[in-house]
């Protein structure tokens, strides 16, 4: 189908819609495995949006680089994300069309940059 089609100009206006804070895309809210979407699948940035309880809701609108990943109980993903204007911590679930250079990345890097020296163990 063109984009230039009417009705899929139509049709593609009523997704709810996000521009990335980092790379420009215009991403949707939905995945295509069902879940809902807070971060680019490109390069798994996203705004940090926060509610506060008495004020209604209020932007931070601080952008949340991706830094580590998170295995649930489940076997599920999150990606963990650091706000660089609070410094605030979030999660968010990792989709299936998420960037799986920057997720394998993200879970390696512990592994590859341990916080004591290898060398300490000897021969194992």
């Amino acid at each position: 189908m063109s984009h230039d089609n009417p009705q899929h100009r139509s049709a593609m206006s009523s997704i709810d819609t996000f521009t990335c804070v980092r790379c420009g895309l215009t991403v949707a809210t939905f995945a295509p495995d069902g879940g809902r979407r807070d971060h680019c699948p490109s390069c798994l940035h996203s705004r940090h949006l926060v509610d506060h309880v008495e004020g209604g809701p209020s932007d931070c609108e601080g952008r949340m680089t991706p830094v580590s990943i998170a295995v649930l109980r489940t076997g599920d993903w999150m990606v963990i994300h650091r706000c660089v204007r609070c410094d605030e911590l979030t999660s968010s679930p990792v989709r299936g069309d998420d960037n799986q250079l920057i997720l394998m990345r993200m879970a390696v890097r512990p592994l590859a940059q341990p916080p004591f020296p290898l060398e300490a163990f000897g021969d194992l």
